[in-house]
């Protein structure tokens, strides 16, 4: 039998910390939210899939600062495994969040952690770093990632869209300040000044590079990632 919707879980505050609390308890290491009009890029779902849903939930888990830092020029072994873990644990906090707000009674649609839909222009059903951005938890940077003032850009990302209120997460002002790391870690020198400024062409020419021949089977690379720690020093 569906569950009632209680008077409670109307308020957005107590609903965030009760979604928060389940979060934290799976494995994430920041959680935000917001409501899906903040998001400042398309998103792409059909009418059916977004019917009803306003708000958006973003989750976070944190890499291995060790396997980052042991990347010289491109991934490793290390680094596609530490990767896949990442996104493996995200679609279960995803999952698990999805199944306990509809026993609410509410709708939830989670988005995979890393699934493509348009290879050529290298994009998901949402661009979880924008729903992060929008949900509080940072700033888009230099690297074009979400940068998160607890872990830089040392982090992979989930949404879920829902049903259930939520309130708005508080905007983080950008925040590179004059750091340029990323920049000068990029192989192809893709990044510039602002996010505006990343060459897609070149970046993915390296992804597709390090995918073939370097037997990744995935387009990653780990560099900018590397380069953009956070403030946190942390073992």
């Amino acid at each position: 039998m569906k569950a009632e919707r209680t008077s409670s879980a109307a308020d957005p505050a107590t609903n965030f910390e009760w979604v928060r609390q389940i979060a934290l308890a799976e494995g994430a290491s920041l959680v935000g939210t917001t409501h899906l009009s903040r998001v400042r890029v398309p998103l792409h779902l059909t009418e059916r899939e977004l019917g009803g849903l306003e708000y958006a939930i973003s989750v976070a888990v944190r890499l291995s600062r060790a396997v980052l830092n042991g990347l010289v020029d491109g991934p490793n072994l290390l680094y596609k495994w530490n990767y896949r873990q990442a996104n493996s644990l995200l679609d279960k906090i995803a999952f698990v969040l999805t199944n306990k707000i509809q026993e609410r009674g509410y709708r939830a649609l989670p988005i995979a952690a890393s699934q493509t839909i348009d290879w050529q222009r290298q994009i998901g059903h949402v661009s979880h770093r924008h729903v992060a951005e929008a949900s509080g938890l940072g700033w888009i940077g230099r690297n074009n990632l979400l940068v998160t003032p607890q872990y830089g850009a040392q982090v992979r990302l989930v949404s879920i869209l829902t049903s259930l209120p939520l309130p708005q997460g508080e905007s983080v002002p950008f925040g590179c300040g004059d750091c340029y790391a990323c920049i000068d870690a990029c192989p192809v020198k893709a990044l510039g000044e602002t996010a505006a400024d990343w060459d897609y062409e070149k970046c993915f020419a390296l992804l597709d590079h390090f995918a073939k021949k370097r037997n990744m089977n995935l387009h990653i690379c780990g560099m900018c990632v590397k380069a953009c720690p956070g403030p946190q020093e942390l073992l």
